[in-house]
């Protein structure tokens, strides 16, 4: 049985993960393996990719679903408080300190820690997060006893936390202990079906929420879709569609109802080190491979229109997908 094949067949319905693609189909198939584990995960992708979707998915999939899901977004707190925040605090531990805190460990007992951004912790926090990990003993701040808690910890990063590590901004060790199990979220520029899948999900559900009596795109808004480049990713495309549904006028989205934050271009600029001739030979497959999957996204994987629209004869097409690998079932499945 081919690979293809295999991840075709074996596609994990995850809560709140809507998706079509090869490239989610295997992060969907690490998810329900994590989730078997009590092990810490780095999970990095863009902003907007959906890291923290994937992470309650890891959560809900676990024994510990009825247990707490505690969620904190590391760059929102100031560096002196990120301590106090997690660990809590006892009484008179500082001026301000009237009563004691319990911090998101102990509100996490028995359940899930989600750290987004932990790029963002100062070094004296990342120390006292690795002893935690390591040992599963804290000290709240101002108190001399060590408390001990059953907490699984989830991190994610948009950065690049080996190369932080590597210029001594992120402690090596906390990295390696953080990134045991990892989860790496593809672009949505590399996942055209996902795009329009996501696309009319989000306008089913924001027709339903701002009763609209749009029910889908006309091809061109749909194509004017598969040819952005997605800075922001699904967060990104959900902002979009929100947007165009709230302002449509009939039962159709028309491509002038789209706006988007930053008008990008998809094609890759080629690096000084590449020829001439093996840039252009790489930018002419990926336009081929994207052009393709645009019409037969369009087209819900319907060969012959796809190649009607592309004006080319149906042979000619399916050679062209043969040549890129592209099987017109994955987008007929997102219909069903």
């Amino acid at each position: 049985m081919s690979t293809l094949h295999t991840l075709r067949t074996h596609k994990p319905s995850i809560r709140g993960l809507v998706y079509a693609s090869d490239a989610m189909a295997q992060v969907a198939q690490r998810i329900v393996r994590f989730a078997d584990s009590d092990t810490t995960v780095l999970i990095h992708g863009e902003t907007g990719t959906g890291k923290e979707v994937c992470a309650q998915a890891v959560h809900h999939l676990s024994r510990r679903v009825n247990r707490p899901w505690v969620a904190l977004n590391c760059g929102a707190i100031p560096g002196e408080l990120i301590e106090d925040e997690l660990f809590g605090h006892v009484r008179g531990a500082y001026t301000t300190a009237v009563g004691a805190r319990a911090g998101l460990v102990r509100e996490a007992e028995g359940g899930t820690l989600f750290l987004d951004d932990v790029d963002c912790l100062p070094l004296a926090a990342q120390a006292k997060l690795l002893r935690f990990l390591q040992e599963r003993e804290y000290r709240p701040v101002g108190s001399n006893q060590l408390q001990h808690a059953d907490v699984r910890v989830i991190a994610a990063s948009n950065r690049d936390l080996h190369a932080l590590a590597e210029r001594g901004v992120f402690r090596q060790d906390l990295f390696y202990r953080l990134s045991v199990l990892r989860l790496m979220l593809p672009p949505l520029r590399q996942r055209q079906q996902d795009i329009v899948l996501l696309a009319r999900h989000f306008l089913q559900r924001f027709a339903d929420e701002l009763a609209r009596p749009v029910a889908d795109f006309i091809p061109a808004a749909m194509d004017r879709l598969l040819a952005h480049a997605w800075p922001g990713n699904v967060r990104e495309l959900r902002h979009a569609i929100e947007r165009a549904v709230f302002v449509s006028q009939g039962p159709q989205l028309c491509a002038d109802e789209l706006e988007f934050d930053h008008d990008t271009a998809s094609i890759t600029v080629p690096t000084d080190a590449e020829s001439f001739q093996r840039a252009k030979a790489r930018v002419v497959s990926d336009f081929e491979r994207h052009y393709i999957e645009r019409l037969l996204a369009v087209s819900r994987g319907n060969i012959a229109q796809a190649a009607r629209s592309a004006k080319k004869n149906r042979r000619a097409f399916f050679e062209l997908m043969r040549k890129h690998g592209i099987d017109a079932d994955r987008f007929r499945a997102m219909t069903a």
